[in-house]
């Protein structure tokens, strides 16, 4: 088990030294109060309240339904467990696609109402005023680029982007104009181990990758994913460290089990 050597509270400057002297950074997703508090005690450096908390929590097909009153319960959830870990709150979909006023507006609710450390928008130059504006406002800005799940009716698939020239310029060119605009961090999902690499050394802030690679200044990973709470799910970049579903689902059988012959409570488990 790794042994945390820095117990202070992760911040976005942190983050920032991490990737100067060549410290790789380690993320992973929750969305509850009991997971967050195990996450953070096993010493991540941050944590991502995902909008992916749409597919893992509420079981739909995309990231697209969830809500920000859903992700401030979420994230106010994780908060209040977290207290080394930085804490990322995703921007759901329709939060900030509107325009720069809603955008702003939506990201001061989320901070205030949730505590949470900083938040995460996907898009490249399209959202540049936006995240400009945000930044304004005092508040942290991730960046996510590559495979953006709230575009996935725009894409069509979960497929490996910007393995053609043009968007992979395109994707090198948004990451430093998110780097150069105040971003503390990129996420890069989905594309090329090369490119992400470039990408990697040429913005000055930290790129996180799920599925980019190990060039990268971090990683990260859906939470429910890597402990094999989820089934049926199995790309490339996936790398299971347990077998949860396994291990919960004869838990759970036992105690059916011992319920229906009586053999639980035990005396010594009554009163």
């Amino acid at each position: 088990m790794y042994l945390v050597k820095d117990n202070r509270k992760v911040t976005t400057h942190r983050f920032l030294e991490m990737k100067q002297r060549g410290e790789k950074i380690s993320m992973l997703t929750a969305y509850d109060y009991t997971m967050a508090g195990i996450v953070d005690k096993a010493g991540v450096d941050g944590i991502l309240v995902g909008d992916s908390a749409s597919n893992v929590m509420a079981g739909n097909t995309t990231t697209l339904p969830i809500t920000v009153d859903q992700m401030i319960y979420h994230a106010r959830s994780v908060v209040r467990a977290a207290s080394r870990a930085l804490v990322v709150c995703d921007m759901p979909f329709g939060s900030y696609q509107a325009g720069c006023e809603d955008g702003v507006r939506n990201a001061i609710r989320i901070m205030k109402e949730s505590g949470c450390d900083a938040l995460k928008l996907e898009g490249g130059v399209e959202i540049l005023g936006t995240v400009r504006r945000i930044l304004d406002a005092g508040i942290p800005v991730m960046g996510h680029l590559g495979l953006t799940p709230q575009s996935i009716n725009k894409f069509g698939t979960y497929s490996v982007r910007a393995k053609e020239k043009e968007e992979a310029d395109k994707l090198l060119s948004d990451a430093i104009a998110l780097s150069e605009t105040g971003c503390f961090g990129i996420v890069l999902e989905k594309v090329p181990a090369q490119l992400a690499a470039e990408v990697s050394r040429q913005v000055s802030v930290p790129t996180i990758g799920i599925g980019a690679g190990n060039g990268t200044d971090g990683q990260i990973l859906v939470v429910t994913d890597m402990l094999g709470m989820t089934q049926g799910f199995s790309p490339r970049f996936l790398r299971r460290y347990a077998d949860l579903c396994g291990t919960m689902t004869n838990a759970i059988g036992r105690y059916v089990e011992d319920a229906k012959t009586s053999d639980f409570p035990s005396e010594s488990e009554s009163y």
